[in-house]
């Protein structure tokens, strides 16, 4: 995917400011100070544009300086950027921006742990549509920051034919032959069984999920279908089993945890007025 410039920064700083920041009012609104952000935890670092834009947006004569790359392994009380500017602004944008750097970083640090874990079998790992509201380009951002990879965006550019879906198709065979005639993009279907797997390879999708399927069935599927069409695994993935359901030979395995179970990463900002 293109991964979109972090526009939406006005929209996260509107609802924390709302009609004033009164607390930063006791400041001199000449004030400059400095300050710095350290990590307090072991982090991918991931969201430094959006970070910059929340102080930019806010008042674009603030430096921020960063001491770290994007994407890169930091080890806990890591100095990670100095910023200097208002002292007003950067009271105003400090939580807002740690928010999104924190969170941001989460799931990088958690797509390079899975990643790290599947590395040299072959198998990418996907992440899913359990994201934050407003917030999903971001997190398949970092998703992509940490070294895993994504899945479709939203429902207008896969298609992922689940239960209900054949349900309500009659079959199958039915369900996938109504979507090649609508789109080319990827048609993925989802099944929960050998005999869903026998109809799915029969209707010739471009991807087939294998829902909760066991180690030794996946086993069996992956022989069966014998290269003919790519697999993806999912469901109660963790990080104790997933090297061993990727050295099963699946292509994919996507994992909702990436972006839905998320720590925040420990983060604090010290901010240091300058003397008059």
């Amino acid at each position: 995917m293109t991964y979109p410039n972090p526009i939406n920064v006005q929209a996260f700083l509107d609802e924390d400011i709302g009609s004033g920041d009164i607390t930063a009012l006791i400041i001199d609104e000449a004030r400059v100070a400095t300050a710095k952000v350290i990590t307090r935890e072991a982090m991918v670092c991931c969201g430094q544009d959006w970070f910059n834009a929340v102080f930019k947006a806010l008042n674009a004569d603030i430096q921020v300086e960063w001491h770290v790359h994007e994407g890169q392994w930091l080890e806990a009380n890591t100095l990670l950027c100095t910023l200097k500017g208002n002292a007003r602004s950067l009271l105003t944008g400090e939580r807002t921006a740690l928010n999104l750097l924190q969170t941001l970083s989460a799931i990088s640090t958690q797509a390079r742990i899975y990643a790290n874990r599947v590395a040299g079998t072959g198998c990418k790992v996907l992440d899913t549509r359990k994201t934050i509201p407003g917030l999903r380009d971001a997190q398949k951002y970092a998703v992509a920051c940490g070294g895993c990879h994504n899945h479709r965006v939203g429902l207008y550019d896969g298609i992922l034919i689940k239960e209900n879906h054949i349900i309500a198709a009659g079959s199958i065979a039915q369900a996938v032959a109504q979507a090649r005639k609508m789109s080319n993009i990827l048609l993925e279907v989802e099944v929960e069984s050998m005999s869903e797997l026998d109809q799915a390879l029969a209707a010739q999708p471009d991807r087939i999920m294998l829902d909760n399927f066991s180690v030794s069935q996946l086993q069996v599927a992956v022989k069966k279908v014998a290269g003919r069409c790519a697999l993806e695994a999912s469901g109660n993935i963790l990080l104790s089993n997933i090297r061993e359901i990727a050295e099963t030979g699946v292509d994919y395995i996507s994992i909702g945890a990436l972006t839905k179970n998320v720590q925040a990463v420990d983060l604090s900002m010290r901010i240091d007025l300058e003397d008059e």
